[in-house]
């Protein structure tokens, strides 16, 4: 007796095991489209806050490449490139890089450039500085990061290109001169990256697919 109750409880543990794994991978088909629909919309509003959707007649998302430089883009894994074009001109792009020297950790940025070297504009895509302090690189709490629009190699010449503490142009915060410092000696690695590869980032063709309206706001 005792035996078979271990069998039929056996039996019912693996019929439920079976069961929530089907619900799993159910929920999981059922959602993935919409997971990835909500991703690229995202980034989407990511590019469009930079790169304005009236500049360039191609989609971005799709027109992307990876590319690899452990030293200039602050990672060994794989940075994504989404390119900008008009009637299959360069207009800009925006590539994705880390600043690994935060207060508390790797800071990832959305870079865009201009095709003639300038910033279109920069992004803080995720960080774990501090509330507050660190935090203020990110557009929803301070104006800073938008300081870089404009920018480019030579303005401000390269000695310049540090905080004012360090005898630079860019301002720091109180109490908080690392995370700052970090953000702009990423930015001017990515602005020599694209200088030392500008043409061959834009190789390879591109797609003259739809833009998909951007999300409201930003």
């Amino acid at each position: 007796m005792l035996f078979k109750k271990m069998l039929l409880s056996a039996a019912l543990l693996g019929l439920f095991a079976v069961f929530g794994t089907a619900l799993v991978a159910f929920t999981y088909e059922g959602t993935r489209e919409r997971i990835a629909q909500n991703e690229r919309d995202s980034l989407l509003h990511s590019l469009h806050a930079l790169i304005l959707p009236e500049r360039y007649d191609n989609d971005p998302v799709a027109d992307k490449l990876e590319v690899h430089d452990p030293v200039l883009l602050g990672n060994p894994l794989p940075q994504q490139v989404y390119r900008a074009r008009k009637e299959g001109k360069p207009v800009a792009l925006a590539l994705t890089a880390v600043a690994p020297d935060g207060y508390s950790g790797d800071i990832n940025l959305l870079i865009a450039i201009n095709h003639d070297g300038s910033l279109a504009g920069v992004r803080i895509t995720a960080h774990r500085e501090t509330p507050g302090l660190g935090d203020k690189v990110d557009v929803t709490r301070s104006d800073w990061v938008q300081g870089f629009a404009g920018r480019s190699l030579i303005n401000p010449v390269p000695e310049k290109w540090k905080v004012k503490k360090d005898g630079g142009v860019f301002d720091q915060f109180t109490g908080a001169t690392v995370t700052p410092r970090a953000v702009v000696k990423a930015v001017h690695n990515a602005l020599s990256y694209y200088q030392q590869h500008r043409d061959t980032l834009f190789d390879g063709g591109g797609t003259t697919a739809p833009q998909q309206e951007a999300p409201h706001g930003g």
